[in-house]
C-alpha cells in the first residue's frame, strides 16, 4: 500500500500553530491519531529537537507508520492505545506534561482505502468499521441486533440523518429476511428507503448512516469527550492543541471545551478577579479554520475540515 497517496490535511497551517511551543530542545509532542503517519514525519523533522508520543487504535497503521517513522529512532514513541488513554500513555512513559498536542480525528485514509475495513460506500465491503480490529462489536452486528428505537437515536444523533425513521424500517424489515453482512446491500437499501428529494442534496445518500455507525461502532463521540479535556490537562503552560475535527459533531465537542477553557469564571462583580476563575486557555484560531481551496481542489478528503487550535496560558488553580 502506497503512502504516497495519503496526503495529510492542513498540515503546514498544523506546523504552524504547534511551532511556537515545540521549538524549544526536549519538547515532547503527541499525535494522537497516528494514522499512516504524516503529521508525525512532519512534526519530527520540522522540529528536530522534539520529541514524539503517536497513539493509534489500529495496530495495522502502527505497523506501517513504524516503518515510516523509523529514521527517527528514539524520537518517535508508538503507542497502541485509544486517544482517551493519553494520561495513562503519558504516566507509563513518565512525562508528566507535554509542550504540544495534535489531533486528526475522523477515518484514516488506510482505513478508507482497504476495501476490506468497510468503512467507504463506495465500494462493497463487509460491514465491520472498527478502529481496531482486535476489539469491540462491527458495523454489521449493529445493524442486525439494535431495537428500532436505539438504530434511529444513532442515525439522529450521529449522522444527523433526517430521514433516521424510513432508513431504520427498511433495515429492520430487512434484516428479519437475512442479516446484513456487506455494505453494497447497505447502499441500495439507503437509497431505495429515501424520498427523491432526499437524495438530490449533498452527496452519497448513504454518507450520513455510515458515519453515524463508525461513530457508534468505535464510541467515538464519548472517546473525545474524554479525551480533548485529558489532553488540554497535561499541556504544559505556554504549550499547544491542534484539532482537526470533519464534522459538526466533533467540531461542536471541541469548540465547548476550548471555550470552556478560554472564559472567565469568576462571579460577576468581582473588583479583582482572583487566579482560579482566570482562563486557562487562549483560542488561537477564530472559529474554526477551514483548508484552502487549492488544498480542497487537491486533497478532496480535506474539504470538511474543521481546525482549531489553543495555548495554555496558566495552570489550573484547583
Amino acid at each position: 500500500m502506497s503512502q504516497s497517496r495519503h496526503v495529510p490535511v492542513m498540515l503546514q497551517r498544523c506546523l504552524d500553530l504547534l511551532a511556537p511551543a515545540l521549538e524549544r530542545p526536549g519538547a515532547v509532542v503527541v499525535d494522537c491519531t497516528l494514522g499512516l503517519g504524516g503529521h508525525s514525519e512532519a512534526l519530527l523533522t520540522r522540529f528536530p529537537e522534539a520529541r514524539l508520543v503517536a497513539l493509534d487504535r489500529d495496530k495495522e497503521a502502527l505497523r506501517l507508520s513504524g516503518e515510516r517513522l523509523a529514521p527517527f529512532g528514539e524520537r518517535a514513541t508508538l503507542v497502541h492505545a485509544v486517544y482517551d488513554e493519553l494520561p495513562d500513555v503519558l504516566d507509563r512513559l513518565g512525562i508528566p506534561r507535554v509542550r504540544g498536542v495534535l489531533f486528526d480525528l475522523g477515518v484514516s485514509s488506510m482505513q478508507l482505502d482497504e476495501a476490506d475495513r468497510g468503512f467507504a460506500y463506495a465500494q462493497d465491503a463487509p460491514l465491520d468499521m472498527r478502529m481496531d480490529q482486535t476489539a469491540g462489536i462491527g458495523a454489521a452486528e449493529v445493524l442486525n441486533t439494535y431495537p428500532p428505537g436505539e438504530l434511529v437515536r444513532i442515525l439522529r444523533a450521529y449522522g444527523e440523518e433526517k430521514q433516521a425513521k424510513r432508513i431504520v424500517s427498511a433495515i429492520v424489515r430487512e434484516r428479519d429476511n437475512e442479516p446484513f453482512t456487506n455494505s453494497a446491500r447497505l447502499v441500495e437499501l439507503i437509497r431505495n428507503a429515501l424520498p427523491q428529494a432526499a437524495k438530490r442534496t449533498g452527496g452519497n445518500p448513504a454518507k450520513r448512516t455510515f458515519q453515524a455507525l463508525r461513530i457508534e461502532v468505535n464510541g467515538e463521540l464519548a472517546v473525545l469527550e474524554r479525551a480533548i479535556p485529558a489532553a488540554v490537562q497535561r499541556i504544559d503552560v505556554g504549550g499547544r492543541i491542534a484539532v482537526l475535527a470533519y464534522h459538526s459533531l466533533e467540531d461542536r465537542l471541541v469548540k465547548q471545551v476550548f471555550a470552556a477553557g478560554a472564559a472567565n469564571t469568576a462571579p460577576p462583580g468581582l473588583p479583582v478577579v482572583p487566579e482560579r476563575y482566570q482562563p486557562r486557555l487562549k483560542l488561537l484560531t477564530r472559529g474554526a479554520e477551514l483548508p484552502s481551496e487549492e488544498e480542497v481542489a487537491e486533497n478532496r478528503r480535506a474539504a470538511p475540515a474543521r481546525l482549531r487550535g489553543a495555548e495554555r496560558i496558566r495552570e489550573a488553580v484547583e
